[in-house]
């Protein structure tokens, strides 16, 4: 006769409460998928969003995988191909478009998350007979060569005025106390993440300081 082994039955009676807590959270998992809202398993199928966006002043109503950046949907979906895809990793700047008045990298955000803001493009800030002060000042001051990265150049210092005269300090302001001056060190830096590989800063430079009102 085989001798009692309490432990022996200790791990039948665990093995016996884990197997029938395994069939109920199975049945749980099921259930719950039964009630579930049915979802398309067509191959190759992507979700896809309704989402609404103002730029330039009109308002866009398109439906979009909602992976896709703000920069694919200007140039894609409404033809607004003055932003460019440089690097695609926000770093060379040349896709830099205004939300709101202040500078983003369109190639890092998404588009479903700029719905309800106010997007504008190169297109947006003038037009050929009515060109934006800055617009006017690069081509007085030959402020490109390729012309690749001068949109995201031109909205970005659009952009940086506006943030100096907010008050809003640079890494190279001096005087915390005081509102940030119009100087040229001020421009370079907050201009720093705009890259023109064809060289030209100075006239870049120039054009921004004769629209702040400073020398270069």
């Amino acid at each position: 006769m085989t001798e009692f082994d309490p432990a022996r039955r200790k791990l039948l009676q665990t093995t016996a409460v884990a197997a029938s807590s395994a069939v109920l959270a199975t049945g749980t998992v099921a259930e719950a998928e039964a009630a579930a809202p049915a979802r398309s398993s067509a191959p190759g199928q992507v979700a896809t969003v309704n989402v609404t966006l103002r730029v330039n002043g009109a308002e866009h109503q398109m439906v979009i995988d909602p992976r896709t950046t703000l920069l694919d949907v200007l140039r894609e979906r409404l033809q607004l191909t003055g932003s460019k895809k440089g690097c695609d990793q926000g770093q060379c700047g040349a896709c830099t478009v205004l939300v709101d008045g202040r500078r983003f990298t369109s190639c890092l955000t998404l588009a479903v998350m700029q719905e309800g803001h106010e997007i504008t493009t190169i297109e947006g800030l003038g037009t050929p007979m009515h060109l934006h002060p800055l617009q006017a000042a690069f081509v007085k001051h030959d402020g490109y060569q390729c012309g690749f990265c001068t949109p995201g150049q031109i909205c970005s210092a659009v952009a940086m005025l506006d943030e100096i005269r907010a008050g809003t300090p640079s890494h190279v302001t001096a005087d915390l106390t005081r509102a940030p001056p119009m100087t040229p060190v001020e421009f370079r830096e907050r201009m720093s993440g705009n890259i023109c590989r064809c060289g030209a800063y100075m006239n870049i430079q120039a054009a921004i300081a004769e629209v702040a009102g400073v020398k270069p």
